[in-house]
């Protein structure tokens, strides 16, 4: 394939580079308007796919979701010249049938978190931001089809509720999501919409690593990690599947949005 000159932003854990995806022959260290991102950048390559490596939850994974600062995040990947985002996270199932080890790809999600910053645009130039279909169509297609090669299919079309953590949920929250969502994690708001706003593609692949309580099983932090650590592997095929598909010129309209959005 010849290249298309493709930057990709990999936003996740430390797993994503420790199995050997990439070899990072670069380190980044940006600062923004916003402060500083969670971590220097890592660059590396995949074939002729330029992809930059941040890991949200910082190093050691010392970064609570609800501290983490997602708009230096995406504004030190769009310096770097990332035009789409690819996010890895792990979730928690509200439907019986999304099994943990599972992997999800939600093509919707509801916000409920609650104070965090959501957009670059405070005052000055106001944008309203379409979010009608929140994530890349492009990315989602090249997503699943990834999975059915790699052997890990995702359930796709479906619904993640965003939660402010770092707690976990009461059983009648649980039960109180299950009515509009499918999956529940803390890390997809304000990440994505903040990415819209740069005019990027943005997609994520959503790992299951437990019920929540909704199933009358209390979340244990200690069998999450261990749900994650058994599936790395899974993980790693699927990337390493999923990113030369990325390295494609862009078709969709993620690029156009601000052309529609500004007043």
């Amino acid at each position: 394939m010849t290249s298309s000159h493709r930057v990709v932003g990999l936003i996740g854990g430390s797993g994503i580079y420790e199995a050997g995806l990439f070899t990072p022959t670069a380190f980044h260290k940006l600062s923004t308007p916003w402060g500083p991102p969670s971590a220097p950048i890592q660059e590396g390559r995949l074939g002729n796919l330029r992809v930059l490596f941040l890991p949200r939850h910082g190093s050691g994974h010392s970064i609570p979701a609800h501290r983490v600062n997602y708009r230096a995040n995406i504004d030190a990947l769009t310096q770097l010249g990332a035009d789409s985002i690819l996010s890895v996270s792990s979730v928690g199932s509200l439907k019986e049938e999304l099994k943990p080890g599972e992997f999800v790809l939600p093509a919707q999600f509801v916000d409920f978190t609650k104070q965090r910053p959501t957009t670059f645009y405070d005052g000055g130039k106001t944008y309203h931001i379409s979010m009608a279909d929140p994530f890349c169509p492009e990315m989602l297609g090249h997503a699943a089809a990834a999975g059915r090669t790699a052997g890990a299919p995702f359930h796709e079309g479906k619904t993640y509720v965003c939660v402010e953590g770092p707690r976990f949920s009461t059983r009648a929250e649980s039960r109180f999501f299950r009515g509009f969502a499918d999956i529940i994690g803390m890390t997809l708001v304000p990440e994505i919409t903040l990415a819209r706003e740069r005019a990027l593609c943005y997609g994520l692949l959503a790992m299951v690593t437990d019920y929540d309580v909704w199933a009358d099983r209390a979340v244990d932090a200690h069998e999450i990690v261990r749900v994650m650590q058994e599936n790395v592997a899974r993980m790693q095929s699927l990337l390493a599947t999923l990113m030369p598909r990325l390295d494609a010129p862009r078709t969709c309209s993620c690029a156009h949005i601000l052309e529609t959005a500004g007043l």
